[in-house]
């Protein structure tokens, strides 16, 4: 009998190496497709594109073409494994851009921890895409990096450690909520976890109408507050004066528990120290902040959510990201605002609402499945989401201005 890691490593390997290849899109057989393709003809869109830069949205692959690119930093739970361990993830993430939208994808992997000089590679690199998704960059660079690209460049550049946990998980979360009869407004929500996904969680749900007074942040050295002298100014937006210091302390009485740290942080006596309906997020991966068999055990009142594909609600930021960046890319937009999050967060979590369709159920080897406190956020299967995402995504980037067509014509292309 095989074993996982086994089985990942044959997967990997056989019978080609990686994940990724390039394929032609036109002729290449006779004398006139090489004279087309290359010499001579390839000058003739090159001059187009010289005299109107747009233009190369319609000679090239541009429009349809993300860098999904990491330094290596903070690769998935392993840490700093370096730019060249990072690959199969990046070559993963290009996998399931084109699986779920269609989208191509150039890995790129950039040996360099100097914040400046990453800024600056990526910006050099840039005019080759239609959109960048950094990865697996660490906090608080990747703050730092994502902010300079977004203003240097005019393509959308989105951090999906940070965006696209936020938008799924705030997507299950408002529909947690509603589930439990609460509201976002006056939830008190304690998220464990500082870095790139806590702080963009807690960032976007301020933005849909959590208060800051009711968010309590704690990192690995207890509640965030302002008595403290080690913070980082994404961090120092968070901070409580409250002479309150550990996760216990900031667990009684909340509403919800958001986990983006490691295993079994959160105990038993804690989760019992929650309000009544208590809601959990436990998203570390591969082993949650507490095993949901065990919060269950403890609690028959809770809505729990994990990283994990084996529990229900799966936090997975596949829901997002390919569907996002298609969207984005449909109309050329020049950013992913926090219109168009808010966007995907109120069609993915209405998309939980509706009928599940069939083949859905198949795959699962489900005979019904239907909104409630086991399915909060639809299954990364559901063809719904090609249709419904992007165009919510596409939509809002119009309303909001940094769109440069008005209606996705060339998403019939891809």
């Amino acid at each position: 009998m095989s074993d996982l890691r086994t089985d990942a490593l044959h997967y990997h390997e056989l019978p080609k190496p990686g994940k990724l290849e390039i394929s032609l899109t036109k002729a290449c057989e006779t004398q006139r497709d090489l004279s087309l393709a290359y010499s001579p003809g390839v000058a003739e869109p090159v001059r187009e594109i010289e005299k109107k830069p747009d233009d190369a949205y319609r000679y090239t692959g541009k429009g349809n073409l993300v860098g999904v690119i990491s330094n290596g930093t903070a690769v998935l739970g392993l840490g700093n494994t370096g730019a060249l361990a990072s690959k199969p993830v990046m070559e993963g993430k290009g996998m399931l851009f084109k699986r779920f939208a269609n989208i191509d994808v150039f890995d790129i992997e950039v040996d360099c921890t100097d914040t400046q000089e990453l800024i600056q590679t990526i910006a050099n690199i840039a005019p080759t895409f239609g959109g960048i998704n950094l990865e697996d960059i660490a906090a608080p660079q990747c703050f730092e990096v994502e902010q300079a690209l977004k203003a240097k460049l005019d393509i959308p550049v989105f951090h999906d450690d940070q965006h696209g946990t936020a938008i799924v998980a705030s997507a299950g979360l408002v529909n947690a909520l509603e589930l439990q009869h609460k509201t976002l407004e006056l939830a008190r929500i304690v998220c464990v976890g500082a870095g790139a996904a806590g702080i963009a969680c807690m960032n976007l749900l301020m933005a849909m109408g959590a208060q800051k007074s009711n968010i309590t942040l704690v990192d690995s050295k207890g509640i965030v507050t302002t008595h403290r002298t080690d913070l980082n100014r994404y961090k120092e937006a968070f901070a409580q004066d409250t002479n309150k210091t550990t996760l216990a302390d900031a667990m009684e009485n909340a509403d919800v528990f958001f986990g983006v740290s490691g295993k079994d942080i959160l105990t038993v006596e804690m989760l019992q120290s929650m309000a009544a309906n208590p809601i959990v997020f436990a998203m570390a991966n591969p082993d949650p902040e507490i095993n949901p068999v065990l919060a269950h055990k403890t609690r028959n009142d809770l809505i729990i959510a994990t990283g994990r594909s084996d529990y229900p609600n799966q936090v997975n930021n596949v829901l997002g990201f390919p569907y996002i960046f298609r969207g984005a890319l449909d109309v050329r937009a020049s950013e992913i605002n926090m219109p168009m999050q808010i966007a995907a967060v109120e069609a993915l979590r209405k998309l939980a609402h509706g009928s599940v369709p069939k083949t859905v159920l198949h795959s699962y080897g489900l005979t019904e499945l239907s909104y409630g406190k086991e399915y909060i956020l639809p299954k990364p299967n559901d063809p719904r989401l090609i249709n419904v995402i992007p165009q919510a995504i596409s939509q809002a980037a119009i309303e909001s201005g940094v769109a440069r067509i008005s209606m996705p014509k060339e998403a019939q292309k891809f």
